[in-house]
């Protein structure tokens, strides 16, 4: 693959601003003008870069290495690109894309060097043809090895996306609110189902520890309807607070609520219920001899 590498390498460095236009060109119509994901300035940058890069890679002592630093370089590059462009809003099949336009640029280039070559005669065209196919098939396992760094770049910034909307659908979830030094509220809308349950116990939970928290205040007055496990749930919640050394008030239970907890058995016993989340709030403060008047203007 020496010999292989040298010819390859002579042709980039002989080749290299021809090449470099013509890569950059492609890439400002597919990641500049109205896309607007790279600037103009970026994109050439980013061609340079990747024609030196490959250069490295065919100096180093066996090109076909996968494991050598200079195609880890080379592989890191792409990464790294891919993300920028990924989380700019830019496309991975355009990525792909873009790859192999650049992997067929070289060997558009390569053939018309072949061509000009092969006047040497015939054995002359068998060698070059020989040497033409290791080339080639360096390439195209160079460039897979690339693809599969843009696929990497697309699922770690995926992950990144799907991390960071589930931080968010925690935090609206579970809204919980410190209406007083000491006293928390935690509006429950919906359905509680376990994977719920345990994703607004943990955030409960923890603010409790973080706020110090003295009475929590939980109001069902948006719960559609309760069933045997949501009751259980909402039970599990309502201890856990109380193992917190907070007092638990529960506020908001329409009557259908009330009669469906009745017709399952389900222990209230020892938790405190009030009509509405203002009559909840005065428990709270009564609790904590917190007195609060309304004043007159």
């Amino acid at each position: 693959m020496t010999h292989i590498g040298t010819r390859l390498k002579d042709l980039l460095k002989l080749q290299i601003g021809n090449l470099s236009e013509t890569i950059e060109r492609e890439g400002r119509t597919i990641f500049g003008g109205s896309n607007n994901l790279l600037a103009n300035e970026e994109i050439t940058d980013f061609c340079l870069e990747f024609l030196q890069l490959l250069i490295a890679l065919l100096e180093s002592k066996d090109p076909t290495d996968d494991t050598s630093p200079q195609f880890h370089a080379l592989e890191m590059f792409f990464n790294n690109l891919s993300k920028q462009i990924l989380m700019r809003g830019g496309r991975v099949e355009d990525l792909v894309r873009f790859n192999q336009f650049m992997q067929r640029t070289l060997i558009e280039t390569l053939e018309k060097e072949d061509q000009s070559l092969a006047k040497g005669g015939k054995q002359a065209v068998h060698q070059d043809f020989q040497e033409l196919k290791e080339i080639l098939l360096f390439l195209s396992g160079t460039f897979n090895e690339l693809d599969l760094a843009v696929f990497q770049a697309y699922l770690e910034e995926k992950e990144r996306t799907i991390y960071a909307q589930e931080a968010e659908l925690r935090e609206t979830a579970t809204p919980i609110t410190q209406i007083w030094d000491g006293v928390l509220t935690l509006p429950i809308i919906g359905t509680l189902d376990s994977s719920r349950t345990m994703l607004v116990m943990e955030a409960l939970l923890n603010r409790i520890a973080q706020d110090r928290a003295q009475a929590v205040v939980m109001d069902l007055t948006g719960v559609k309807n309760i069933d045997s496990q949501v009751s259980h749930h909402l039970i599990q919640m309502v201890r856990a607070v109380q193992l917190m050394g907070s007092d638990a008030i529960l506020t908001g239970i329409r009557p259908e609520i009330a009669r469906a907890l009745t017709s399952l058995n389900i222990d209230l016993g020892g938790v405190t219920t009030r009509a509405s989340l203002s009559d909840g709030l005065k428990e709270a403060f009564r609790r904590m001899n917190i007195q609060v008047t309304h004043q007159q203007h």
